[in-house]
C-alpha cells in the first residue's frame, strides 16, 4: 500500500501547471471522465506519488485550500529555490528560509496560485 496521488481543486490550470513545473514537476497524464467537465491533470517528480489538479472551468465557488495545511517538497538548496521560484512565478513567500537546528533542516514556505502552502525542505 502506498500514496498514489493527492487531488487539489485549482482555479487556473495554466498558472498552476507553470508554478509546479518551476518546482520540477512534470506532466504524467490527464483525462476527463465521460460526461464530466472536470479536467484531471497529473504531475509528478518520478519519486512516487503524484499531484492531481482538478480543473472545472465552470466552477463558480472560490477555491478553499484550508483543508490542506501544506505540501512538503525536498530541494537541494532552499535559499536558491525560493529566489528562483519567486522570480519565475511571483508567488508569495509565507515564511522566509530558516533553519530548524533540532532536525538539521532548512525550510521555507511559499504559496501556489490558489493559496496552497508549499514547504520547501533542504535536509542536511
Amino acid at each position: 500500500m502506498g500514496i498514489l496521488h493527492t487531488a487539489m481543486a485549482v482555479s487556473d490550470l495554466e498558472a498552476t501547471k507553470a508554478f509546479y513545473e518551476s518546482l520540477g514537476f512534470e506532466h504524467t497524464k490527464d483525462f476527463k471522465r465521460p460526461g464530466d467537465d472536470v479536467r484531471n491533470y497529473f504531475v509528478g517528480t518520478g519519486s512516487g506519488g503524484e499531484l492531481q489538479f482538478r480543473y472545472d472551468e465552470n466552477r463558480e465557488e472560490p477555491i478553499d485550500p484550508s483543508g490542506i495545511d501544506h505540501l512538503a517538497i525536498g530541494v537541494e538548496n532552499v535559499d536558491e529555490e525560493v529566489d528562483r521560484i519567486v522570480d519565475e512565478t511571483d508567488c508569495p513567500v509565507v515564511t522566509e528560509p530558516t533553519t530548524i537546528d533540532a532536525v538539521d533542516t532548512r525550510v521555507a514556505f511559499i504559496e501556489d496560485p490558489d493559496g496552497y502552502v508549499i514547504e520547501l525542505v533542504e535536509q542536511s
